[in-house]
């Protein structure tokens, strides 16, 4: 059975990509526009994919491992926000509030993966 908080924060990260992608579609498609919007779409939307993922899982290794797999993408999403952010590739307050959300999201899958460790 789902608990609450996971199908809550299911939704969250659901939301985050969602983000993700409508801005990636506001970049320009100058060059280092479509690079910097692919990978950020990638790891965007990878962030809720391997949290999704986690839920087949066919061990504990491996579901501790989704999260690993999903927190990667969330420290990856960062850098290319911040790039986005740096380069003018998006308005500063948009990739500001994006950033606050990926760290957040982080932070509660690195608080995850600290807590199954310890059982």
């Amino acid at each position: 059975m789902v608990t609450k908080n996971f199908d809550e924060f299911n939704k969250r990260i659901y939301q985050y990509a969602i983000d993700i992608i409508k801005i990636v579609d506001s970049f320009s498609k100058d060059v280092s526009s479509q690079i910097i919007a692919k990978q950020l779409v990638r790891s965007g939307t990878s962030v809720v994919a391997n949290y999704a993922e986690s839920k087949g899982a066919s061990s504990r290794k491996d579901y501790i491992n989704y999260f690993y797999h999903s927190l990667k993408s969330a420290n990856e999403s960062k850098l290319w926000l911040g790039l986005a952010r740096d380069t003018g590739k998006i308005k500063k307050d948009r990739a500001n509030n994006l950033l606050i959300e990926t760290q957040e999201i982080a932070k509660i899958i690195g608080a995850s993966i600290v807590t199954m460790k310890k059982k």
